[in-house]
């Protein structure tokens, strides 16, 4: 599924009806830039029933090159991490 395809779902909804797609897609845009934005700070997300955003920290570790066989060192990195609650856990 894409955005495209999640906002001609919301668009179909009776409720929403007096929207357009070009409403809906820009507050859906605009909800998924404001979750990237606060996970870029650290900060973490909770959706009640859908589940929670949060960054952590991946530790560095030694890799090696596949072509050459070296020994290469992976830095520490930061990684999104979700956990789903409990109505998606049930759902899904």
């Amino acid at each position: 599924m894409t955005k495209k395809d999640i906002v001609i779902e919301v668009a179909q909804r009776k409720e929403l009806s007096h929207l357009t797609q070009v409403d809906i897609k820009k507050v859906i845009q605009s909800t998924m830039d404001y979750i990237i934005e606060s996970l870029a700070k650290g900060e973490t997300i909770e959706l009640r029933n859908f589940g929670v955003f949060k960054v952590r920290t991946r530790k560095g570790r030694m890799a090696r090159n596949p072509k050459t066989g070296e020994k290469v060192p992976v830095p520490d990195r930061k990684v999104v991490v979700f956990k789903p609650g409990l109505v998606m856990k049930k759902k899904v």
